[in-house]
């Protein structure tokens, strides 16, 4: 495995980073700990989860397991750098308008208290807000954040579906208040999601915020499954986005056969060409979608590659405003 700074920090974590979302969803919790164990030897050491996950009145669930993994002991709380969110309701698990999604420093504490019980765990290293509120102030959210990392509750804030606009705020009102402000921004990215290209991977490469990639399989549309669907999958492609990237599929189909690598491995790999970005996420529902994954780090995609890459899914045409504008 390789490894990169967070963001501007001096943390280091694993340039692939474990997603748990399917964990208690599609993935039963004796799967689960089979693909944290392998993980974890294989030399991942970042881990992303939400306090939502398990969804629905369900939610919570995904933490919980992630706690009952930790409780086995053998060190495997101390070799993970843990990562989870919070923004959204937790089916009445506080009663009242507090429970509605979003930020505050009511909601930042009470969901920071419950992830820790169901983590089963003292500290977080990563504490991410799961969406934008433009709503709450940044003076709250600060001041908030800072009792919470004095009190060794949390090591580093991060941001997720940030904008642009978003990240220059937040470092703003961070250097304002003596903070350190966003180590992190986790942003849907892939070959056909290229939008952050024009505004938010160049604000974060500036700010010095790591960007981890949510969906770089889009969904599972660059998984190499998505014009030969495998039967009973409990994930259905979208018929509809299928057709309408057909032409492209095939050709990116035709591009990883001569490279002999796998749809999902150059997709993954392709994200880690972005200087800002610190790790795609990768989310098996099974050991040997992790196992697989676990190539990534070492394909490497040159030049001619990556223009060919290019007219198969054209980005934005760059950073703004050259994209649009002379």
């Amino acid at each position: 495995m390789k490894f990169s700074p967070l963001g501007r920090s001096g943390l280091k974590v694993s340039k692939l980073c474990l997603g748990t979302m399917n964990f208690g969803v599609d993935t039963d919790e004796k799967e689960s700990f089979r693909i944290m164990d392998a993980a974890l030897d294989a030399g991942i050491n970042f881990f992303d989860t939400a306090n939502v996950y398990g969804w629905g009145k369900n939610a919570g669930r995904t933490e919980e397991i992630i706690g009952r993994w930790f409780a086995q002991g053998g060190g495997r709380r101390e070799k993970v750098v843990l990562a989870t969110k919070f923004y959204g309701e937790m089916n009445g698990e506080f009663d009242g308008p507090n429970d509605k999604s979003g930020l505050s420093a009511y909601k930042l504490r009470r969901h920071l208290e419950g992830s820790l019980k169901r983590l089963q765990t003292d500290h977080i290293e990563l504490y991410q807000m799961h969406h934008v509120d433009r709503n709450v102030s940044w003076d709250e959210l600060w001041e908030a954040f800072s009792v919470v990392l004095h009190q060794g509750k949390i090591g580093y804030v991060g941001s997720s579906n940030f904008a642009g606009r978003d990240l220059v705020k937040a470092q703003y009102e961070a250097k304002s208040n003596r903070m350190f402000g966003l180590v992190s921004e986790q942003h849907k990215y892939s070959l056909l999601c290229r939008l952050p290209e024009l505004e938010v991977l160049p604000a974060a490469e500036e700010l010095g915020i790591g960007v981890i990639a949510w969906s770089p399989l889009d969904g599972g549309l660059l998984s190499g499954h998505a014009l030969k669907p495998i039967e009973g999958s409990k994930r259905a492609n979208n018929p509809e986005r299928v057709e309408k990237h057909r032409d492209q599929l095939h050709a990116f189909e035709a591009l990883c056969r001569e490279l002999d690598e796998s749809e999902a491995n150059v997709a993954l790999a392709w994200t880690l060409v972005q200087p800002s970005m610190t790790a795609p996420i990768i989310g098996p529902r099974t050991l040997e979608q992790l196992q697989t994954a676990l190539r990534v780090v070492d394909i490497v995609l040159d030049e001619p590659v990556l223009i060919r890459l290019d007219e198969i899914f054209p980005g934005p045409g760059g950073s703004a405003p050259k994209a649009y504008a002379w």
